[in-house]
């Protein structure tokens, strides 16, 4: 996406039919480089002098503002308002917050377990991020992951997710735990780029044991922009024994066409789909339609958000092979999902 913020003097009057010719011109049609097509559009935020600044510098910060404003409401381009200042200020602060916050290791996993419904038994977990701000305490990504995914940021945390997730893998290995994949959510943004495959195979080295490994969880609107780049480069991963789940399956409107594009290994049923089971009839039409077309491609299913033990039971009923949830358990951190391994443990020798 181009993008670009502009100031102009109180007496002129932008052309704001330039943002419209850019994009129904310049950027309406696909750019062909070096035989790949690239879409992109067209975004500016627009300040004016003197009541937007008086001078270069504020003017510059105003327009960025605006541009940041544009992009997140999607718009050809938006005005500089007094009010998003302090908005802008509030995200250049988060930002540099975050970047400390990578810098000092105030990250942290928590862990989700991800349960065999015919068993019964843990197969595997989903490392979940979270900020332990030393102002705030436990921080969700509700509230950080927009600035990691707009600053760039998602790119080194990512890769401190997977480096981290391998090694508490490992962990559980040396301690007895068994075999145990964990799953990791990957950014757009790190597939995209050129070392995506070289670092990802890095980083789940320690994570390589017999029946043990790397589950990348992928979004299908993440794969959009370069489908034919990112399955190139899933496929070297899927051959060096990590395995590919499509997230949040479903929700978007090309499920059906990826799952004949891309070379996944699992799909996983959007919590939204599972908060209906088993009373909505529709809902349970979903996820056995879903469970059906899953199965027909080889790929193993896992359900999301599952909260109650009647859900889990439909789960059961439709041939579900795995479910994740809070009547499993919610994300805890590593200590207490390692007790949750040792429980088991026992239970199967007992």
């Amino acid at each position: 996406m181009a993008a670009r913020s502009c100031w102009y003097p109180q007496e002129e009057t932008f052309p704001e039919s330039v943002s419209t010719l850019l994009e129904n011109t310049v950027f309406r049609e696909p750019f062909r480089i070096e035989g790949r097509v690239l879409r992109t559009s067209f975004r500016s935020g627009i300040a004016r002098a003197p009541v937007d600044g008086q001078d270069a510098n504020t003017l510059a910060q105003s327009a960025e503002a605006a541009l940041t404003r544009a992009k997140e409401a999607g718009e050809q381009y938006v005005h500089y308002r007094i009010e998003m200042h302090s908005e802008f200020a509030e995200r250049l602060a988060l930002e540099h917050r975050l970047r400390a916050a990578l810098d000092e290791r105030q990250f942290v996993l928590h862990y989700q377990p991800q349960v065999i419904i015919a068993k019964g038994q843990i197969d595997g977990a989903e490392a979940l991020l979270r900020w332990q701000d030393p102002e705030r305490g436990l921080v969700y990504p509700g509230q950080f992951m927009g600035v990691l995914e707009s600053s760039g940021m998602i790119v080194a945390v990512g890769e401190w997710v997977l480096r981290q997730a391998a090694e508490d893998c490992l962990r559980w290995q040396r301690a007895g735990g068994g075999p145990l994949r964990v799953a990791v959510n990957v950014s757009a943004q790190q597939v995209r780029r050129r070392a995506f495959v070289e670092h990802v195979l890095a980083a789940a080295q320690p994570c390589s044991a017999q029946g043990s490994g790397i589950d990348l969880e992928i979004t299908e609107t993440g794969l959009l922009h370069d489908i034919e780049g990112a399955s190139r480069k899933l496929r070297e991963l899927r051959a060096a024994g990590l395995r590919v789940a499509l997230d949040d399956f479903g929700t978007g409107y090309s499920s059906l066409g990826l799952l004949s594009k891309l070379p996944v290994d699992l799909v996983k049923i959007d919590r939204s789909f599972i908060a209906g089971l088993p009373e909505d009839r529709a809902s349970v039409t979903l996820v056995s339609s879903v469970i059906g077309l899953a199965s027909a491609f080889g790929l193993k299913v896992v359900a999301e958000g599952v909260e109650t033990e009647r859900q889990l039971g439909m789960l059961r009923e439709l041939g579900c092979d795995q479910s994740q949830g809070y009547f499993h358990s919610r994300p805890v951190p590593l200590e207490q999902f390692e007790t949750l391994l040792r429980n088991q443990s026992r239970t199967e020798v007992g």
